[in-house]
């Protein structure tokens, strides 16, 4: 199996830019090898989403901009052959609205999309990541970057193991 890596980013609003929190798991050789997590400040100072992940203007304003992380998450990714999200078309999103943003150079990757595969290999009423993390047995904090971006990296180790492939999860265009 080849050197991939799960991320979750949680957004302050509803511009892609606006990372808060970035979490990634690194799986090398079928298991998860390392994690990475920071709270990021965001380019403004409304934050829409609390409710959800619980992050305040507060915790986030004497954050490092996503700029000054882009070192340490472009090392992290350094060797991955494709990207794995749980709504992967989310976290693209994200990835390539904050490198945009910032003028850097995003990855060029494929992205894998879990939900795709959850739909594909479970036979569950509904595929969000709390639900497909209770039918596995995962523990979930969910919308913790960090949890999310494990139980991502953990549920695509379950899809491969039940017969899916990448081609099977891969995002298209």
């Amino acid at each position: 199996m080849a050197c991939v890596v799960a991320l979750d980013f949680e957004t302050s609003d509803k511009y892609a830019d606006s990372a808060c929190a970035l979490g990634m798991s690194r799986i090398e050789d079928g298991r998860v090898t390392a994690n990475w997590y920071s709270l990021i400040r965001p380019p403004r100072s409304r934050v829409y989403f609390t409710e959800i992940h619980g992050l305040t203007w507060e915790t986030l304003k004497d954050q490092p901009r996503f700029a000054d992380l882009w070192p340490e998450i472009s090392s992290f990714l350094r060797g991955a052959e494709l990207l794995i999200a749980h709504n992967a078309t989310f976290d693209r999103r994200v990835l390539l609205g904050c490198c945009r943003s910032f003028g850097l150079e995003a990855p060029d990757l494929p992205f894998v999309c879990t939900v795709k595969g959850a739909r594909r290999g479970l036979r569950l009423p509904h595929h969000r990541l709390n639900d497909v993390c209770a039918y596995l047995g995962l523990t979930l904090d969910h919308h913790n970057a960090a949890s999310d971006a494990l139980a991502a990296a953990n549920i695509y180790l379950h899809l491969r193991s039940l017969g899916l492939t990448d081609e099977d999860m891969m995002l298209k265009g």
